[in-house]
């Protein structure tokens, strides 16, 4: 198997942004490179197109590819649900709710069966593959049966790059320390090194690259400076680096930051429209008055709610709609907005027979059943449509409403969602909503009418691809790629290839 994997020193190093580039400037050199994750933690998931569930970062891998994702570039994929429990998705479908511990111990011997497997397959439709890693390999309360990192490298028997990002302090001690912690056999598979998010010259950094290479004996194989892209991110530390950088613009939208917060990605796609700034709100007095609130997806529905009642979000929330405010529930968002929610097996809530009273700006009623909807949606807006619409579903309650006011005519006949009061009201259960350049620029500029703003369309789209063919030149431009290519051909000597 010809491949290379990239494994940090510390999670948020930019791993899946290294990979995303490699995955695109190996398909401009004439390469078919594949992605692939073993494992991946994270609520921030993606669709493919049979309907199943992966890590986000491996579906856009895939794009960067020019591939359909496929469940078996991301064969485990464990979304925190809270109390220390996660929800355990293999091969794309849900099996399991359960605790960290017990996971290890039920299906450590399994996970290494399908990560096998999901290699093998991939090895068949690609050339190349590029892995990914998670947090680092050097966690040692974990090592025993960790399958996400050198286990992973040992059985797809390739080299390892070990990705330090320079940008957080502690350069030269995060990268000394983890290849003193690996053990022999390990630390003999790491063949180079690269410095990430570094700001300034990079020239600066020379005395650095020396030191690094000769206390290692490992050659730096790039600094990449920091570079602002505008694809989305894998989890929490994701979320506070790309939206930190907070000012305050014509346009403003508060996404309300639940504690249970799934598929932040929905939200990126404001990043590229220069009017518009994100603001996450965690209090009621942080709320104000925003051109729009946003109330995005959870893991779960229960547990904030009550989150939103306490904080007083929920009573300031409602006054806001009242007073002719703009609010879009996404998902379990638009559960929230609903009239009532009941639990009858506690699959939500974690206890049976749970019941809360939500928001009430919807006319719906949300029950939670032990089956999950994973699917791609499409339609078009009621309203307007010749508004094309896609996106997928990804949850466990099903909403009933009470009168039919859809906010998209599906493409088999059937309505999903809610839209009313003039479009200020709005709930679906389509996660990816507003990376539909149409629709996303209709609701922005409803907002730059009422303030005598101009009118804009950002085709986010094309800018995606621009993004992808951008970090390729990028990591291009710093990359030793002659020792890359020495580096990804040492797997091919090892299997024949």
């Amino acid at each position: 198997m010809r491949g290379v994997m990239f494994q940090g020193t510390a999670s948020d190093v930019g791993k899946s942004l290294i990979a995303t580039a490699f995955c695109r400037l190996l398909v401009q050199k004439g390469f078919k490179p594949a992605p692939f994750k073993s494992q991946n933690v994270s609520n921030n998931s993606y669709v493919t197109a049979d309907g199943k569930e992966i890590g986000r970062a491996q579906g856009l891998q895939a794009e960067a590819c020019g591939l359909e994702a496929l469940p078996v570039m991301n064969p485990i994929l464990l979304k925190p649900s809270g109390s220390g429990q996660s929800e355990v998705v293999l091969m794309g479908e849900r099996q399991d709710t359960i605790s960290g511990m017990a996971y290890r111990d039920r299906y450590y011997e399994s996970a290494i069966e399908w990560i096998g497997a999901s290699l093998e397959q991939l090895s068949r439709i690609a050339d190349t593959i590029i892995i990914e890693g998670a947090g680092s390999p050097v966690e040692m309360n974990l090592k025993q049966k960790e399958v996400v990192n050198m286990k992973v490298a040992e059985l797809a028997d390739v080299p390892v790059i070990l990705v330090a990002d320079i940008h957080r302090g502690g350069l030269f001690a995060s990268v000394v320390g983890t290849l003193e912690l690996l053990e022999a056999q390990e630390r003999e598979r790491v063949k180079g090194i690269i410095v990430n998010k570094f700001r300034g010259d990079p020239a600066l950094f020379k005395e650095g690259v020396q030191w690094l290479e000769k206390r290692t004996g490992i050659p730096v194989l790039a600094v990449l400076p920091y570079i602002d892209h505008q694809l989305e991110g894998e989890d929490s530390l994701s979320l506070a680096e790309r939206f930190s950088s907070y000012e305050k613009k014509d346009i403003d939208i508060a996404a309300i930051k639940l504690p249970y917060l799934s598929n932040y990605s929905d939200m990126e796609p404001f990043l590229a429209e220069k009017d518009t700034a994100v603001r996450w709100v965690e209090r009621a007095e942080e709320l104000g008055c925003p051109d729009a609130v946003v109330l995005p997806g959870t893991k779960s529905t229960f547990h904030d709610l009550r989150f939103l009642k306490t904080s007083g979000l929920a009573e300031r929330i409602i006054q806001y709609v009242e007073q002719g405010g703009t609010i879009a529930g996404l998902c379990g968002g638009y559960q929230l907005l609903g009239r009532t929610l009941t639990d009858p097996h506690g699959y939500d809530s974690g206890t049976a027979n749970s019941s809360a009273k939500g928001l009430g700006l919807i006319p719906g009623d949300t029950c939670f059943f032990d089956k999950k909807t994973t699917k791609r949606l499409a339609g078009r807006l009621a309203e307007q449509p010749e508004i094309y619409l896609n996106g997928y579903e990804i949850h466990i309650g099903q909403t009933k409403l009470e009168e039919s006011s859809p906010f998209i005519r599906k493409e088999d006949g059937g309505e999903e969602g809610y839209y009313a009061r003039n479009g200020r009201v709005i709930g679906t259960y389509m996660h990816h909503l507003f990376h539909n350049d149409a629709w996303r620029s209709e609701w922005l500029n409803r907002m730059r009418r009422k303030k005598g703003l101009p009118l804009r369309q950002v085709n986010r789209l094309e800018q995606k691809q621009k993004v992808f063919d951008q970090l390729a030149g990028h990591l291009e431009r710093y990359l030793d790629w002659k020792q890359f290519l020495k580096i990804l051909r040492m797997s091919e000597r090892k299997t024949g290839q």
